[in-house]
């Protein structure tokens, strides 16, 4: 087992080329997910969860800007119906009670967010590794696909006025299954999440 500094240090976030404006930039969780990546665009990986991916999203912002952020990762299906590959076109916090807030405070603290006209998955974020089947009924009756690390990259992405796309690899299936497939899956995912690169940012 890895001691703490070195842990923390294998997943370190990191970014891995320049970011230009004329150019997207790909946001990964994992460093597994960015893996088969061929560095033709840069790709900045945050760690995992939603602190993370907004606190390091932000920090690279914070000094340069990319035409696009291309959110590429894994995700648990919420559907039996959904596989492959899944773009994303509206985004939930699973994790935060907006409308308690609401009521509280008369503001909103995590609404939905649309990030595409076209019609596409919705993706439940939240910062919980979702692994059981009661939950995952439960987050089905709001959403097709569930992660940790979406609604935040795109929270970053409208604050900065930036358009954002949010494409999934379907990893497992959020049940009791999960934490053995995602290993696995996450390497398969960085070799199709690759093609879908050199076919959808050339």
């Amino acid at each position: 087992m890895l001691q703490a500094p070195q842990c923390e240090a294998s997943f370190a976030a990191r970014l891995r080329g320049e970011i230009r404006t004329d150019q997207p930039l790909i946001v990964t969780a994992a460093e597994a997910e960015a893996a088969r990546f061929d560095g033709t665009w840069p790709v900045l990986i945050t760690g995992m969860g939603k602190v993370r991916a907004a606190m390091e999203l932000t920090r690279v912002l914070s000094s340069a800007r990319p035409r696009v952020i291309v959110n590429l990762g894994t995700a648990g299906a919420l559907r039996d119906s959904l596989s492959g590959i899944v773009e994303v076109s509206r985004v939930i916090q699973h994790d935060l009670p907006d409308g308690v807030l609401h009521r509280l405070s008369g503001a909103h603290y995590g609404r939905p967010l649309t990030i595409s006209p076209h019609p596409g998955a919705t993706l439940a974020t939240g910062d919980a590794f979702v692994a059981d089947g009661r939950t995952r009924a439960h987050l089905a009756e709001r959403a097709d696909l569930v992660d940790m690390e979406g609604y935040a990259i795109a929270t970053v992405a409208e604050r900065f006025a930036l358009p954002v796309r949010i494409v999934k690899y379907v990893s497992d299936h959020a049940d009791e299954s999960a934490q053995r497939a995602w290993p696995q899956a996450a390497a398969a995912a960085s070799d199709v999440l690759a093609g879908w690169i050199r076919r959808h940012l050339a």
